[in-house]
């Protein structure tokens, strides 16, 4: 079976009557509001409805990866989108933290049957975490939206 990358671009009529959970993390929440939104706002142009995404916040970074796996256990949700902003200080915390959760997620990406997006920002500065959410810079935010209606699709096909 061969599939055809091209087939799985976000079509803004493949979405409606999917379902996508958005487990954000609060600390640096400035920053993660602003991926949310986008993503919220991306999702709903390619017809997921916003009674259709739900949020879970949890208080950072850490966290995600074990909210993750409950949320993806429930099986409500056609993907899941991880979102957190990790910036670096002058202490290895920034190390255990950022490394925790991307193999946090890493771990529950290949545990559950849906989908995983990995948005998590790592930083040296707020700066550069900035230029990264924002709208005018092509907010991550949209990026993993896209991508997420990307794998439900890719996880269609490989289901018929």
């Amino acid at each position: 079976m061969q599939i055809d990358i091209g087939s799985h671009l976000p079509d803004p009529a493949s979405a409606p009557g999917k379902r996508v959970a958005i487990v954000a993390a609060r600390f640096n929440g400035d920053v993660t509001r602003e991926m949310l939104e986008t993503c919220r706002s991306t999702l709903g142009e390619f017809g997921v409805g916003a009674d259709a995404v739900d949020v879970y916040w949890v208080p950072g970074a850490w966290e995600l990866p074990q909210a993750a796996r409950k949320i993806g256990a429930l099986r409500q949700h056609d993907a899941l989108i991880a979102l957190g902003c990790v910036i670096r200080g002058d202490t290895p915390h920034f190390d255990f933290v950022a490394g925790e959760a991307s193999s946090g997620l890493g771990a529950v990406a290949r545990e559950i049957d849906v989908p995983l997006l990995f948005g998590v920002l790592t930083t040296d500065t707020p700066d550069q975490a900035w230029a990264r959410a924002s709208r005018e810079a092509g907010n991550k935010g949209r990026e993993l939206a896209e991508s997420a209606l990307h794998m439900i699709a890719l996880y269609g096909d490989l289901e018929d």
